[in-house]
C-alpha cells in the first residue's frame, strides 16, 4: 500500500513535466516547419524569460495574477467544485479594490492598502458565494452558474466604469486610486510589485488551510465524496458555499493585484483572460498551491519570451498559445487515462 502511494505521488510530479516536454517537442516541429532552428528559438524564449533580473521580473509580474486565479480554481476543485467563474470574480474584486482605492482619502498607507486588498477579496468572495449558494441550496451546477456570472460581472463593471464611476477621461476607466492604496514596485522599470509576495503568502495560506486544519479536512472530504462526508456529519452545503467564497476571494485578489500594482485604476476589459488561464494553470499544477506557483511561472515565461521569439525569428507568438494548449491536452489526457483504467478495474 505504501509503495503504491509513493508510485501515485511520483506520477503526480512527473506527469506535468512530461506534458511540458511533449508540448515543446511538438512545438519544435512547428518551428522547423516555418524554417527556424528549434534550439535557437527556445534559447531566445528562455533568455528573454530568465536571462536577466529584468527579464525574470517581467516573467514573475505576468505570472503573479495567474498564481491567484490558478489557486482559485484549484481550491474549488479540492472541494469538488469546478469554478469556471474566476474571470468574473476577478473583475468584481478588481472594481471593489479600485473603488476603495479612489474613494477613501486621507488614510495612511498602513490602513488604506490593506483595506483595498480586503475590499478586492470581499468582492470576489461575494461573487463566488452566489454560485456556491445556488449549488448548495438548489442543486444548480456551478459550471453553468459561474459561466453565466462571468458575463454579468463583465457587463456590470463595464457600466460602473463608464457610468457612475467614470473617471472623466475619454478612456472607459475609473479615477486613479490614491498613492496610499498602490502596491510597491519591486524592480523598476519593470511592473513587478509586492503583489508577488501576496501571491506566495496566499499559496502558503491555502496549503495550511487545506492540509493542516479541520476545516480543510472537511472541504477535501466533501470534494472526495460528498455523500460519505455528509454521512460522517460534515455540513456539505456550508462547505460548498465556503469553498466557492474562498475560491472567489483568491480570484478577486488577482484583479486586486492588477489594479493596485499595475493599472492604478479600473479599466474596462483589462484582463487578458487571466481567469480562464487559471484553469490551465491549476490543471498543470495538479491543483496543489505550490504546483500552481510553478505552473504560473511557466506560463508567465511563455508569455514573456513569445514576444521576443516573434520579434527575432519567423516563429509567430501564436505558437506559444499552441504549446500552452498542448500542455493542457497532455495533462488532461492523463486524467482521462486514469479514469478509463479505474473503469476497467471496476468492471
Amino acid at each position: 500500500m505504501q509503495n503504491r502511494t509513493r508510485a501515485i505521488r511520483w506520477q503526480e510530479m512527473v506527469t506535468p513535466l512530461v506534458a511540458v516536454i511533449l508540448a515543446l517537442a511538438i512545438g519544435a516541429g512547428f518551428i522547423l516547419f516555418v524554417g527556424e532552428n528549434p534550439l535557437a528559438a527556445y534559447k531566445i524564449l528562455f533568455v528573454e524569460s530568465f536571462g536577466s533580473l529584468r527579464n525574470l521580473a517581467t516573467t514573475l509580474q505576468r505570472a503573479t495574477p495567474l498564481m491567484f486565479t490558478g489557486m482559485a480554481v484549484a481550491f474549488g476543485y479540492r472541494a469538488g467544485l469546478f469554478n469556471i467563474g474566476a474571470e468574473g470574480q476577478l473583475y468584481i474584486g478588481a472594481f471593489a479594490a479600485a473603488w476603495v482605492g479612489f474613494t477613501f482619502t486621507g488614510l495612511p498607507r498602513l490602513i488604506h492598502l490593506p483595506l483595498a486588498i480586503v475590499g478586492g477579496m470581499l468582492g470576489g468572495a461575494l461573487w463566488g458565494s452566489i454560485p456556491g449558494y445556488l449549488k448548495a441550496k438548489l442543486g444548480v451546477h456551478e459550471v453553468i452558474n459561474t459561466i453565466m456570472l462571468n458575463f454579468v460581472a463583465l457587463y456590470l463593471t463595464d457600466w460602473l466604469a463608464t457610468g457612475p464611476f467614470h473617471g472623466g477621461s475619454w478612456v472607459p476607466e475609473t479615477a486613479r486610486i490614491k498613492a496610499t492604496a498602490a502596491l510597491t514596485r519591486l524592480y523598476p522599470p519593470t511592473r513587478l510589485s509586492t503583489g508577488l509576495f501576496l501571491a506566495l503568502l496566499a499559496a502558503l495560506a491555502v496549503y495550511l488551510v487545506l492540509w493542516k486544519t479541520k476545516q480543510g479536512y472537511e472541504l477535501r472530504a466533501v470534494g472526495l465524496n460528498p455523500h460519505a462526508a455528509e454521512y460522517g456529519g460534515i455540513n456539505v452545503a456550508k462547505n460548498t458555499i465556503l469553498a466557492m467564497a474562498i475560491s472567489g476571494a483568491l480570484a478577486g485578489l488577482a484583479g486586486t493585484e492588477q489594479i493596485l500594482g499595475l493599472h492604478n485604476r479600473f479599466i474596462v476589459r483589462f484582463s487578458a483572460d487571466l481567469g480562464f488561464m487559471g484553469i490551465a494553470v491549476a490543471l498543470l499544477g495538479k491543483n496543489h498551491p505550490f504546483g500552481v506557483i510553478l505552473a504560473a511561472i511557466l506560463f508567465g515565461a511563455l508569455q514573456t519570451g513569445s514576444a521576443a521569439m516573434d520579434r527575432l525569428t519567423a516563429v509567430p507568438r501564436e505558437l506559444i498559445t499552441i504549446i500552452q494548449a498542448l500542455i493542457i491536452f497532455f495533462v488532461a489526457a492523463e486524467y482521462l487515462i486514469r479514469r478509463i483504467l479505474r473503469m476497467k478495474e471496476g468492471a
